[in-house]
C-alpha cells in the first residue's frame, strides 16, 4: 500500500510506503527536511500535520491539525499533508551498510576510546564532514557516532567513543572489543556541515567528544585547500579530558586561518587557560556575532545556552547558528552519543 505526502505552501508530493516514516519517504525522494538523532529525541525534526493521521513513536496516533510532531517517527496511515520547519531538494541519499573491522582502539583519555574501523577492501564510504553513522548492535538496536576522519580518507572510519555507565555499546561491548572485532555500520546520517561562505568566519563550538566532527570539519578544510577562517572552542570539564589538544595546536600553529582556544571548567591549579562555560569564552571574544556563523556540536545544555545567549546578547542571526545535539539514542538503555 502506498501513500501520498503532501508539503504544505508547496506543490511537492511523494510516495509513502505502508510502514514507513516521514522523513525516510521524503528522503528517498529526494528532498531534506531537518533532524539530527532520527530517534524521536532532539526534536530538530518537529513540524506540523495539517491533516491526515499518523502513528508517531513517543507521541501516539496524531491526527491533523497537530503541532509538534517527530516527522522522524512519523508513520502515515493514509494520504497526509505536513509542514516542515523547511525542505529542499537534495541529490537522493545513498547510504551503504557493511561489516567494517576494528583496525585500532586507542585510550587517550580515561573516558573516550577513539576506534579504527578498517572498511572492507575496494570499499568507499562517501561522506561529509560532520555527518555520523549508525553502529547496528546484535539485537538491532543502534548507536550513533560521529565520522572524526576527513572525507579524503574513506577506506577507514575514525570514531570517538565517550564512556557512560551501563552502556549497551560505549561500557558492555567495548570492553570486549579487540582488533579484528566486526561491527555493522550504516552511514552517512545528517546533515550537520560547514557551510560554503568562505568569506564569513565560522566558529566552531565543542563540547567532549563534540570535537570528532570538527576535527573531521576541520581536516577537511586542510585538504581541500580552503582557507575559510575557523575559530575552534573545546569545552571540557578538565584538561585531561582535551585529548587530542596536541592536533588541535597542531592545525592553529600550521595554518594562520585556524584559531583555537580550549576551555576547561574544572581546572588544576597548573591550568593557565581559558575557564568556565565555552560558551561564554566565545561570547568574550566575539560581542557581536551579526557577521559570524556558528557551529556547535555536544552537549545539548551546551548547544541550548549558546544559541539563546549569543542571539539574545551578541545579535546572532538564528539562521547562522548550526548545531548537532548529542543525544540519548539506544531503544533501551540508551546512552549518550557519541
Amino acid at each position: 500500500m502506498t501513500f501520498t505526502i503532501s508539503v504544505a505552501h508547496s506543490d511537492i508530493a511523494v510516495d509513502c510506503e505502508d510502514g514507513e516514516t516521514v522523513i525516510d519517504a521524503v528522503e528517498r525522494a529526494g528532498y531534506a527536511i531537518p533532524y539530527s538523532c532520527r530517534k524521536g529525541v532532539c526534536s530538530s525534526c518537529e513540524g506540523r500535520i495539517v491533516r491526515g493521521e499518523a502513528s508517531v513513536r513517543g507521541q501516539g496516533v496524531r491526527t491533523g491539525p497537530a503541532d509538534g510532531v517527530l516527522l522522524c517517527q512519523a508513520r502515515p496511515h493514509g494520504d497526509i499533508e505536513v509542514a516542515p520547519a523547511w525542505i529542499r531538494k537534495v541529490e537522493p541519499v545513498s547510504r551503504k551498510t557493511f561489516d567494517a573491522k576494528v583496525a585500532r582502539i586507542a585510550r587517550p583519555a580515561a573516558d573516550v576510546a577513539v576506534i579504527k574501523l578498517r572498511l572492507p577492501i575496494g570499499l568507499r564510504a562517501p561522506f561529509v564532514a560532520g555527518q555520523y553513522l549508525r553502529v547496528i548492535l546484535p539485537d538491532g538496536d543502534s548507536r550513533n557516532y560521529s565520522m572524526a576522519n576527513p572525507p579524503q580518507k574513506n577506506d577507514e572510519i575514525e570514531l570517538h567513543i565517550r564512556h557512560v555507565p551501563g552502556g549497551k555499546f560505549s561500557e558492555s561491548m567495548l570492553a570486549g572489543m579487540e582488533k579484528g572485532t566486526v561491527l555493522k555500520v550504516e552511514m552517512p546520517f545528517g546533515q550537520f556541515s560547514l557551510g560554503d561562505r568562505d568569506d564569513v568566519p565560522a566558529v566552531l563550538l565543542a563540547s567532549g567528544t563534540g570535537f570528532a566532527p570538527m576535527k573531521s570539519m576541520v581536516e577537511n578544510m586542510i585538504r581541500a585547500g580552503r582557507e575559510r577562517p575557523l575559530h575552534l572552542y573545546w569545552g571540557v570539564n578538565t584538561e585531561a579530558d582535551l585529548y587530542m589538544a596536541d592536533l588541535a595546536r597542531g592545525w592553529a600553529d600550521r595554518h594562520a586561518w585556524i584559531s583555537f582556544t580550549p576551555v576547561v571548567s574544572r581546572p588544576s591549579q597548573n591550568w593557565s587557560g581559558r575557564t568556565g562555560f565555552v560558551h561564554r569564552a566565545v561570547l568574550e571574544d566575539f560581542p557581536d556575532m551579526s557577521a559570524v556563523e556558528i557551529y556547535a556540536c555536544g552537549a545539548p545544555v551546551m548547544i541550548n545556552a549558546a544559541m539563546a545567549d549569543f542571539v539574545a546578547e551578541a545579535g546572532l542571526d538564528r539562521d547562522a547558528f548550526f548545531s548537532d545535539a548529542f543525544l540519548p539514542s539506544g531503544d533501551d538503555d540508551q546512552p549518550s552519543t557519541p
